[in-house]
């Protein structure tokens, strides 16, 4: 055997059996990206992505912190802290190594020197039709990790609620999605964050002009009189972050949104706001919202 093909034999065993993973095409963010199958240690940066990945049964090595919600909390005790949602900590991330680093939303924006610690997918959730890309990314991190009949019964399951709820909404007028942030107040269209609480429900713009913003549209209490909504779904951004403040249903607490057609009928609807404002789009997120409004429709 001649000394250079001893050395390429030799080369050949000490290479980890990784660089002989099966790899596959999926969608993300950023279009198509190739990735290995089963990764073994991997590092999610997006809390909608862990709650899908929690719902799916696949083991998560690092996390930011804090996860805030506490049917995360689990995963958490079980995982590294590699920084925030913001800020990754990217010294703890190269001392890891991960096979795979999901990213997306708020870490979305440290994407192109994540890929220079290991192979970064960017899984973001946003947009339109919320509903068709939560349903694309389960669907992608099924194929990845072996878990692909458990996708389709999530996927299966979000569509059956989603249809009930739309059933149940039919004919009960409309709707204004309105979050508060200490005092004050902004409200949310279709177009929006938020917006497949219309689009994928059934349920009709109470105010169809609201300007598509991260934060939504400040208005005043004047402004929720004047559209004077048959419901006001109400999500509560401080209660979401655990921030210190007037809480949700004490800013509402006036006699212009008692006066309203919500107000009179009881049909404000304070929702879980935490798994709703920094886990939307994750599977477990938006079935517990649908579950929520399932409740106050009477589906």
């Amino acid at each position: 055997m001649t000394r250079s093909l001893i050395a390429a034999v030799a080369l050949a065993v000490a290479l980890p059996v990784t660089s002989f993973a099966e790899s596959i095409t999926i969608d993300t963010a950023r279009g198509a990206a190739e990735v290995s199958v089963a990764p073994e240690k991997l590092v999610v940066l997006d809390l909608a992505a862990v709650d899908t990945l929690e719902a799916l049964g696949v083991d998560v090595d690092g996390l930011p912190a804090p996860v805030y919600l506490d049917y995360l909390e689990d995963v958490a005790e079980d995982a590294k802290a590699v920084g925030s949602l913001f800020e990754p900590d990217f010294e703890a991330l190269a001392v890891m190594a991960p096979d795979l680093i999901i990213a997306g939303g708020r870490s979305s924006r440290q994407f192109d020197p994540l890929t220079k610690v290991a192979p970064t997918v960017d899984m973001t959730i946003w947009g339109a039709d919320l509903v068709g890309q939560a349903k694309a990314r389960t669907t992608a991190y099924g194929a990845v990790f072996d878990k692909v009949d458990e996708a389709a019964a999530l996927n299966a399951a979000l569509d059956a609620k989603l249809a009930t709820l739309a059933a149940a909404i039919e004919g009960k007028g409309n709707g204004l999605i309105v979050l508060t942030n200490g005092g004050k107040v902004s409200a949310y269209g279709a177009d929006s964050r938020f917006g497949w609480l219309h689009e994928a429900t059934g349920l009709p713009e109470a105010h169809d002009a609201i300007t598509a913003e991260t934060h939504g549209e400040a208005v005043s209490f004047e402004f929720l009189a004047d559209v004077n909504p048959d419901w006001m779904l109400v999500v509560d951004r401080g209660a979401a972050i655990g921030q210190a403040g007037e809480a949700a249903a004490a800013t509402l607490d006036n006699p212009l949104v008692a006066g309203t057609k919500a107000g009179q009928s009881g049909q404000i609807i304070y929702l879980n706001s935490g798994p709703l404002y920094i886990a939307g789009g994750g599977m477990q997120s938006m079935m517990g919202t649908v579950d929520e409004l399932l409740a106050a429709f009477g589906g």
